[in-house]
């Protein structure tokens, strides 16, 4: 029997993608004859079709992850590898990424090339890599009223049709600026390729230790995107009285009202990401954002 690097693989998948439930199955029973006890993610094993595995929340994966021979093997898009690596995290769980999406920026394997990709990673060859995140609470009044993890951003923005938003930004307890926009996003170095790109902020490399604070459409031009050093407190409080919202990763939402106050840290922990032998950031970014590469370049 094979010898691989991990003992125990959670299979996690898009399950609401076509195809995806198949390429689990095939993904389970492969590493099952490689030694791998497999076990299935719940929510993917009650949407999917992959019978014969034991189910687990990712908490108890968290609760039984105590060793190290642990791996998560994500199928899906980058959504599906953001929400698997926040509850991941914290247990140290490293994922695998096998892109079933479009994009692809953190899920790195394509799909036709998972088993190749996954034959050199089960015998340890591959790069591990640690991803910064964001914790933030919101407090109203005194009282924390919500809380969340975010490997991407921290975006609050206008949640009404109409009407900028006025937010004061403190940092470590100094006072920044008054932010009028339609919003601020408060990005990691992952999260820099995502939102924060679009809305004209710079590319961090991961493996620097900075955040950005990138407005949206701000009312002044010369409020420019900002990088600060990962181990800062930066708290957000609304002025705007209404129709303000707050999203985590875009997957949790808070409305706000005017007062309430968003602060937010790089969290203690981070998100694991394993990658195929000879995997390239550089590459990546050609890849996906199309840049000019030199006919005969490598990487």
């Amino acid at each position: 029997m094979p010898i691989s690097a991990f003992q125990q693989a959670i299979l996690i998948g898009k399950y609401q993608a076509v195809g995806v439930s198949r390429t689990l199955a095939e993904i389970g029973a492969w590493l099952a004859e490689n030694g791998v006890e497999v076990m299935v993610e719940q929510q993917t094993a009650q949407h999917g079709d992959l019978p014969g595995y034991a189910e687990l929340s990712l908490a108890e994966v968290g609760r039984r992850a105590t060793t190290g021979d642990w791996v998560a093997v994500v199928v899906g898009g980058d959504g599906t590898m953001l929400g698997a690596a926040r509850q991941l995290a914290p247990f140290g769980v490293p994922l695998m990424g096998i892109n079933s999406g479009r994009l692809g920026f953190i899920t790195d394997i394509a799909e036709p090339d998972w088993r190749q990709a996954l034959t050199s990673m089960l015998a340890g060859h591959f790069e591990r890599e640690y991803r910064a995140m964001l914790t933030g609470e919101i407090m109203r009044g005194g009282q924390r009223i919500f809380d969340g993890i975010a490997i991407n951003d921290v975006v609050v923005n206008r949640s009404g049709a109409t009407g900028l938003v006025e937010l004061r930004v403190d940092v470590d307890g100094r006072f920044m600026y008054v932010q009028r926009a339609d919003g601020l996003i408060v990005a990691t170095p992952t999260g820099s390729t995502a939102y924060a790109m679009s809305a004209g902020g710079p590319i961090l490399h991961p493996s620097l230790p900075g955040l950005v604070l990138v407005p949206i459409a701000a009312h002044t031009l010369s409020n420019r995107p900002i990088v600060l050093p990962e181990h800062v407190r930066i708290d957000i409080e609304v002025v705007s009285p209404k129709d303000v919202g707050v999203n985590f990763d875009m997957q949790h939402f808070a409305d706000l009202l005017g007062g309430d106050r968003i602060s937010l840290r790089t969290a203690p922990h981070h998100a694991v990401f394993l990658h195929p032998p000879g995997w390239s950031y550089f590459a990546t970014l050609r890849k996906k954002l199309h840049w000019h590469e030199i006919l005969g370049a490598e990487g």
